[in-house]
């Protein structure tokens, strides 16, 4: 008998598993060889895989891609694995037994490392609003080999002599390339995470959208290109050419062929039609089942609203029947051509007069269906076609509706629209909202929660879904997905990653305003005794945000889940072994096992298993007490982790017995704990004899 295996602890090897999806494709093309250190390697014959697509590889023809010094370096930073983990943050954490949101302190190319097997394919949406490359700083390094030490200085942005770290200002040859270098890995590891059918949506300025957009096109597809947005914030009247008061977010498909295989459309509620059903059931309860009186009140109220009320641009909903308020739409053919038929009034008996263009449904018995529904409303007489209704809450048989009649009440579908490409929203709103939460302006330009709310419910198309936001910074995202489940319902876990950059430092640099508000955030963070970074500014609004929204919910049928596991990124939890086997004959090698960092809990090492496992991060965790050790569930007894030392017969025994009760798919141990390899050999077997289906591994 044997061992129980190793559980590789480093994060994903892309290369490596791309290289294993070659061989089961065409096996011949990979080979076993060693390389210069003696370790076994596998290589890939490119001869012989240009063969096998001979009929699809294009000889001496120039390809249209974006290009610039460092990118395959760049391409690199994204498929090289690290040894690296996520230590949980308790005492930072909100509601940490029971939340399923995510909120990593770290650079975001680790976190998507660490986090790809967790959630490869699983994630909904993405949003990301990262650095505008506007000559300032980028302070995102993506060299892994680091020590501790090093990433000390390299968080503060600073070099060895005390200077600001990759000043990417205007002047620098490389002004473009060091900012994509940065975003291209990125973007290649956040495909990995979308779902079929989710989406990306990424906000950038002027300096960098036209590189943006080719380079998304590369790691996306052009065929997956949705739509460029224009976000108007408002007119700069100090401009001395034109007002450049706009940015653009970019949106694109993981796969819009499965959108459309799904027949995906996306629409949102019209603005101001909430309003507008609030007062009709007001006024029927005051009317009754006159329509007549609650037509004359609803017009009134439309005439009193102000001219820049959402509600005064549906005045033409002011008619109404049994099914709500309507307005009248055409009832002819679109274009020209359409069938002609007799409809009868059901008055004069005559038939109606037809359309110009013909009526719009093909047959007289859809005509009737349509009349039978009360779509159709007739004129006085039949000199004149009759209307088509359009109710502000569509009922079976509107055209391009898929609703059904329903009870009145909050949850009512009502009439909705596709949204266009331009929209417009004052920045200082989101300002003031913020600089109200917070008690003070603590952020400088952050986004507005409600806009990126009602985009996210647009592209979600009401279904729950993972959301992403690996560049944090002020938290918008997490308030938006909050305020999106309180008005809807849904349940839509966010994972948010943002790096501690020091405000002292950022400090140095900034004037005005920006410093003013830096100097706020570094006073709030001191009142609360908490580190001098955006990391825990975040966290803060995160928290303030959720509490707000928490006890303002619209919805029932949302969990309220406005919490976070908070977690830090740093060092593997075992050391590193050094001996070489010119240090050591092979025997001794045996017994040099990885231990745990004297500084590191049990919690931390159960999160690297996860990590490593592909485990969710979010999943719901026990610990017992079992024959005197200390023993961790997960997920209702789908991973059962002990990390205890002396592991003895009784325990094994229990965790077996406990296994095979439970269907626990795998269990892991400290490879330490055992106290010699046949104590580990033995703990093998007794798996084996009983709970044959459990996994069994060692750390």
């Amino acid at each position: 008998m044997t061992k129980p295996d190793k559980l590789e602890l480093q994060s994903a090897d892309v290369t490596r598993k791309n290289i294993e999806a070659l061989a089961a494709l065409f096996p011949h093309i990979v080979t076993e060889g060693l390389d210069d250190d003696g370790n076994l390697v596998h290589q890939v014959n490119f001869e012989a895989l240009r063969q096998e697509l001979s009929d699809y590889v294009v000889e001496g023809k120039e390809v249209y891609q974006i290009d610039w010094p460092g990118k395959l370096a760049a391409e690199f930073a994204s498929n090289a694995p690290i040894e690296k983990t996520l230590r949980p943050n308790l005492a930072d954490s909100v509601d940490f037994d029971t939340t399923k949101n995510l909120f990593i302190e770290g650079d975001n190319l680790e976190a998507l490392k660490l986090l790809q097997e967790s959630y490869l394919g699983k994630v909904r949406l993405i949003y990301i609003d990262p650095p505008y490359n506007t000559g300032g700083d980028l302070v995102y390094r993506d060299d892994f080999s680091s020590s501790t030490q090093e990433f000390l200085w390299r968080s503060r942005q600073v070099n060895e002599a005390g200077e600001k770290l990759v000043s990417n200002t205007e002047a620098n040859g490389r002004f473009h390339s060091d900012w994509l270098s940065m975003i291209y890995p990125r973007l290649r590891l956040a495909k990995r995470f979308l779902a079929s059918d989710g989406v990306i949506l990424v906000s950038i300025d002027d300096a960098e959208q036209a590189s943006l957009r080719r380079l998304m096109d590369e790691v996306f597809g052009e065929q997956n290109f949705i739509a460029q947005l224009v976000w108007e914030k408002g007119r700069k009247n100090d401009a001395k050419l034109f007002s450049n008061g706009h940015e653009y977010v970019m949106v694109y498909a993981k796969s819009k062929s499965t959108l459309r295989e799904r027949k995906t459309t996306w629409r949102e509620e019209k603005p101001g039609t909430r309003e507008i059903w609030d007062e009709y059931l007001r006024l029927r309860e005051v009317h009754g089942a006159d329509d007549s009186a609650i037509e004359r009140d609803l017009s009134a109220w439309f005439s009193a609203l102000p001219r820049t009320d959402p509600s005064k641009k549906w005045a033409r909903y002011k008619r109404v029947d049994a099914n709500g308020p309507w307005r009248d739409d055409n009832i002819s053919w679109p274009g020209g051509g359409g069938p002609r038929y007799d409809v009868i009034h059901p008055v004069t008996g005559l038939p109606c007069k037809v359309p110009e263009r013909g009526w719009i449904w093909p047959d007289p018995e859809t005509m009737k269906e349509k009349i039978r529904l009360g779509i159709v409303a007739f004129r006085e007489d039949h000199t004149e076609p009759p209307l088509r209704k359009s109710h502000l809450r569509p009922i079976a048989g509107e055209e391009d509706s898929e609703y059904v009649e329903q009870d009145a009440g909050d949850d009512v579908e009502l009439a909705v629209q596709v949204r266009g490409t331009y929209f417009y929203r004052q920045s200082q709103t989101s300002v003031k909202h913020l600089r109200a939460l917070m008690g003070a302006q603590v952020f400088n330009n952050p986004k507005d929660h409600e806009v990126l709310s009602r985009l996210f419910e647009y592209v979600l198309g009401g279904k729950d879904g993972i959301v992403m936001d690996f560049f944090a910074g002020s938290g918008t995202t997490a308030e938006a997905v909050f305020d999106l489940c309180a008005r809807t319902g849904l349940n839509c876990p966010v994972i948010l990653v943002q790096l501690p950059e020091l405000l002292e430092d950022n400090l140095k640099s900034a004037t005005g305003s920006a410093k003013t508000t830096i100097q706020n955030a570094i006073k709030l963070l001191q009142k609360l005794g908490k580190p001098l970074n955006i990391a825990e500014l975040t966290k803060i609004r995160i928290q303030k945000a959720g509490a707000q929204i928490l006890a303002d919910r619209k919805s029932s049928e949302w969990n309220g889940d406005t919490g976070f596991r908070a977690f830090t990124i740093d060092t593997s939890n075992f050391t590193d072994i050094t001996t070489t086997p010119d240090a050591a004959d092979q025997e001794t090698l045996l017994d040099l096992v990885e231990s745990v960092k004297t500084d590191r809990s049990g919690l931390d090492v159960l999160f690297e298993v996860l990590i490593a496992w592909g485990l969710n991060l979010a999943a719901p965790i026990n610990v017992e007490t079992i024959e005197g050790h200390e023993v961790y569930s997960v997920e209702d007894g789908a991973l059962l982790a002990c990390f205890d030392d002396q592991l003895d017969e009784a325990l094994i025994r229990a965790l077996a017995l406990r296994a095979a009760a439970d269907t626990t798919q795998k269990v892991v141990f400290k490879d330490t704990g055992f106290a010699s390899d046949d104590a580990a050999i033995n703990a093998h077997q007794v798996f084996e004899q009983l709970s044959p289906d459990t996994t069994v591994k060692v750390i």
